[in-house]
């Protein structure tokens, strides 16, 4: 499956745009670890975008991920990634025990603080916004109450990352699709 073909299955099921790009982020985020390490690009960058796509049509930790699987299956999609995504949501009981399964667990979560970070900055942009800022929002437990901060520090410590440069890594890539993203706001995009 191409990056074309998942993002238009995607789009079949999730209809909110937020979701879309939390998706695409995560993407993102592979795919920059993916380099970072040597490993396969595509796959790990699939991962990010396919982890997410049933939770419009199963939004209870009762049925997300796995009453995704049978849709996944039915795609074609390999048996390797649908484990992988199985394994970034702890109650299905499939084990981290790679380092594409660290590295989902410790991207999902993150990206969605970054967004909220760079959201409510004056220039509503990841051009400018640096590990610091989102630092400073980490410690008011009242700014994006919905994200776990203890599951994101875990899931970069798994994963061998200090949260602070995981977190610099992740703006980074997020950068990188800062279009798509919605967060270019007021800044114009390096050249």
């Amino acid at each position: 499956m191409t990056h074309e073909e998942a993002l238009a299955f995607v789009r079949e099921y999730v209809k909110n745009e937020g979701l879309v790009r939390h998706m695409l982020s995560v993407e993102a985020a592979m795919c920059f670890y993916a380099q970072k390490y040597g490993e396969d690009v595509e796959t790990w960058g699939l991962l990010g975008l396919l982890h997410d796509f049933d939770w419009e049509i199963h939004p209870t930790l009762e049925e997300h991920p796995q009453a995704g699987v049978p849709i996944l299956r039915e795609r074609g999609v390999s048996e390797e990634i649908i484990q992988d995504i199985l394994s970034h949501a702890d109650h299905t009981g499939v084990p981290r025990d790679t380092l594409r399964r660290k590295a989902i667990a410790a991207c999902d979560e993150v990206t969605g603080l970054i967004t909220a970070v760079a959201l409510v900055r004056p220039s509503r942009s990841l051009f400018d916004l640096e590990a610091s800022s989102v630092k400073k929002k980490w410690k008011d437990k009242a700014f994006a109450a919905g994200t776990d901060r203890v599951e994101m520090e875990h899931a970069a410590q798994a994963f061998g990352v200090d949260i602070w440069e995981h977190v610099g890594n992740v703006i980074i890539a997020m950068r990188r699709i800062a279009p798509e993203l919605g967060l270019v706001g007021n800044i114009s995009p390096p050249v």
